[in-house]
């Protein structure tokens, strides 16, 4: 068995055979633990930050003193923006759908 057989799809395109904003993220992840990191960047532009993100939350549960909220607004802001603008890039410059 691959990794890739237990993918969850995207309701989005199966529904409506468009892309959405998240399209490529379990890909991409799967490429940076297997080490293709351009790949991956390529694949879905937020993917670090995303991780990054997943991270800070595992932090804040483990490390109950500490205050990680300004930290995950900021990551989430951030990986909003990321995930928009190469969504349009992607789609309007590309031509990719």
């Amino acid at each position: 068995m691959k990794a890739e057989d237990f993918m969850l799809p995207c309701p989005i395109k199966k529904f409506f055979g468009i892309d959405c904003f998240g399209c490529g993220t379990q890909r991409a992840v799967l490429m940076v633990f297997e080490g293709r990191f351009a790949e991956a960047f390529h694949m879905f532009p937020a993917v670090y930050t995303v991780l990054l993100f997943f991270l800070v939350v595992i932090l804040n549960f483990v490390d109950t003193k500490r205050n990680y909220s300004n930290i995950l607004i900021f990551l989430a802001i951030l990986n909003a923006i990321i995930m928009v603008t190469s969504y349009f890039y992607k789609h309007l410059f590309l031509n990719i759908h």
